[in-house]
């Protein structure tokens, strides 16, 4: 009887292995090859010096291990979740780990070749800027050189530069290589973005539009019992309404209205003009305590789902200014109104590198990093955004 029984034993033993090994082999070279993506990805976008490396791994793994779980729904393969949620959080930990090692050991040193008069080398922690007068100079040691490529260089510099780039030693334009280093742009005149025009892709710019909204739609519900809890905080925290409106310029010069929890207190009629009304300032009296922790923690924007909802805002772009503040700087500031080329934002690249201003001169600087990120409109720019948003709500960076 154990005779006859034996070889069928041994038959689902050995399926049963199979059928469990089977999917384990499956997502461990799935997950080999989403690694070997994210790493492609990963070297890809950080190709300028003074990206931040570390804030660029969790979009590009993310993208990768996603691009690997719709493979395997497509191809409808057996997979082992666990094992791949356990490669995706290795893999983020391991480069996490590296970028912090390599980081902290690393230092450039660039070499500056025929600038021309007016431009300044920014001052940039781990780079060395080094300047070679002549091409008879040794280029050895040197981790990239750069110049200004726009302006007629002459025929030895030409060949110099060429042979380096052969030799493989990076030769960067020297505006896109500050603009990389400091995440700014310098404000003499316009600037065209990378395709050649003032005006953002507008492919881009549709699907983000259709994204930002059923993002809204999906966090509006999913808020909906914290946006109560807060509101129902505010009433007995303060008198005076939950919301509070302002009138902002947005798209393309537009005025809207915009929503945010209310978190000072109401000011009386007359005491103050209304630039002033509009002007946060530093430890601002009118704030009240749980209106200071709504600032700080950025919870005091949530309402403005509704603005994105109804298209006048997006998740990431420039901060709408209130419009007594954006005449004021239109009149003060040439190519102020240009940063309305794109929907404003809740997050943008100026508040996660600089923080909240309001005087004219802080604003001029503001304005430099607007541009960079119209110049560079792309996901990219927009998921390390996302990334630096989630550090700051912790740590209250930038809040009035």
């Amino acid at each position: 009887m154990l005779a006859a029984l034996l070889p069928y034993t041994v038959r689902w033993l050995t399926l049963s292995s199979t059928a469990y090994l089977l999917p384990l082999h499956i997502t461990l070279a799935g997950s080999a090859a989403a690694i070997f993506l994210g790493t492609w990805l990963f070297r890809s976008i950080t190709t300028y010096p003074g990206a931040e490396a570390s804030s660029y791994i969790l979009p590009v793994f993310s993208v990768a291990y996603g691009v690997l779980a719709m493979a395997f729904i497509v191809a409808r393969l057996d997979y082992n979740i666990p094992l791949l949620v356990a490669g995706y959080f290795i893999s983020l930990a391991w480069f996490f780990w590296l970028v912090a090692i390599l980081r902290g050991r690393q230092a450039l040193r660039i070499g500056v070749v025929a600038m021309v008069d007016g431009q300044q080398l920014p001052s940039v922690r781990g780079i060395h800027w080094i300047a070679i007068a002549t091409p008879a100079c040794g280029f050895d040691g040197l981790d990239a050189v750069t110049t200004d490529l726009r302006q007629d260089l002459p025929d030895e510099w030409d060949r110099k530069l060429t042979d380096l780039a052969l030799a493989g030693v990076p030769v960067y334009h020297f505006k896109h290589l500050a603009e990389s280093l400091t995440g700014r742009v310098e404000l003499e005149h316009l600037s065209e973005n990378s395709f050649g025009s003032l005006s953002p892709v507008s492919a881009y710019m549709s699907i983000k539009h259709a994204a930002d909204w059923v993002a809204a739609l999906v966090c509006g519900i999913l808020f909906l019992p914290a946006l109560l809890i807060i509101a129902v905080a505010i009433k007995f925290s303060s008198p005076g309404p939950v919301l509070f409106r302002q009138t902002r310029v947005g798209y393309r010069g537009q005025r809207f209205t915009v929503f945010k929890f209310r978190t000072m207190r109401i000011t009386p009629p007359g005491e103050a003009d209304g630039r002033t009304l509009a002007m946060t300032q530093t430890d601002d009296q009118r704030i009240y305590p749980l209106g200071r922790f709504l600032r700080t923690s950025r919870l005091d924007e949530l309402p403005q789902i509704i603005n994105v909802l109804r298209g006048e805002m997006s998740w990431i772009g420039p901060r709408p200014e209130a419009e007594v503040l954006s005449e004021w700087y239109e009149r003060e500031i040439p190519f102020y109104r240009y940063r309305h080329i794109v929907r404003p934002g809740i997050a943008g690249w100026a508040q996660v590198c600089q923080g909240h201003v309001v005087e004219v001169e802080d604003v001029r600087s503001k304005l430099h990093y607007d541009f960079y990120y119209i110049k560079n409109y792309s996901l990219w720019l927009d998921l390390l955004i996302a990334m630096k948003t989630v550090r700051i709500m912790v740590t209250g960076h930038g809040s009035k």
